[in-house]
């Protein structure tokens, strides 16, 4: 979620937001590839988060692709969650056909953390970052499983553009199947997709119109509170 990180960023820089006491947990890592490879993601997330942010270095947590024992370092993080108390909030983006971190069509709902063999067809999609290379481009990842994702209190999924349409009408709309993992958002207590216009291109129009009418009620409670506030303290 680049964008995202941008306007975190923003928000750094201005003074509004502090990460000085937030400890981070990356969904996924590719295994092979060291931290400092191009299109790993702890150089994603330093280059293009934590180099701009005030967070302590040791608060932040990424999966070691190549860790010795990649069992035990599947493992070992989720220990280290729960010793925090658990994820308060998960955000992260969906796949084309729905997978969310590294859990692609198949995966277990109540997997936990562990090494995933990447499909044929992630492996060619994500060849376009290795030259378009099969060869170079890799086959194993650590992830977050489902159910590491679902024990979070507070799940945030963005999707954008009409390319992901599916996946947010699986997620909203569709079944709940192992075959696309974030329909197990639906049995999730707290759980928030956000989406463009086109992300939602495959949803029913009473489903958009019923969301558009939450988010209104919403809003006009929270100005509702907002004034009263305003009033109260304004003496």
């Amino acid at each position: 979620p680049l964008e995202m990180y941008q306007e975190l960023i923003k928000l750094h820089q201005t003074n509004k937001i502090s990460f000085k006491h937030v400890i981070t947990f990356n969904m996924d890592e590719y295994v092979g590839l060291s931290k400092e490879h191009s299109q790993s993601y702890n150089y994603y997330m330093y280059k293009n988060f934590f180099d701009h942010i005030d967070i302590d270095r040791n608060n932040i947590n990424i999966l070691d692709g190549n860790a010795l024992d990649l069992e035990a370092e599947c493992v070992n993080f989720e220990t280290k969650i729960k010793t925090y108390g658990g994820i308060d909030l998960m955000c992260g983006g969906v796949g084309e056909d729905g997978h969310i971190a590294f859990n692609e069509p198949g995966s277990s709902l109540n997997s936990t953390t562990r090494v995933k063999t990447l499909n044929h067809s992630t492996i060619i999609a994500n060849s376009r970052f290795f030259n378009h290379t099969i060869a170079d481009t890799p086959k194993l990842a650590l992830t977050m499983g489902i159910k590491t994702i679902m024990d979070a209190k507070d799940v945030v999924i963005l999707a954008k553009g009409i390319s992901k349409s599916i996946a947010v009408h699986s997620a909203i709309e569709g079944a709940i199947s192992s075959m696309s993992p974030v329909s197990a958002l639906q049995l999730h207590n707290r759980a928030v997709v956000v989406c463009d216009e086109l992300a939602a291109y495959e949803l029913k129009l009473k489903t958009i119109r019923y969301f558009e009418t939450i988010e209104d009620d919403y809003m006009s409670v929270e100005n509702n509170i907002s004034l009263a506030n305003q009033n109260y303290f304004g003496g």
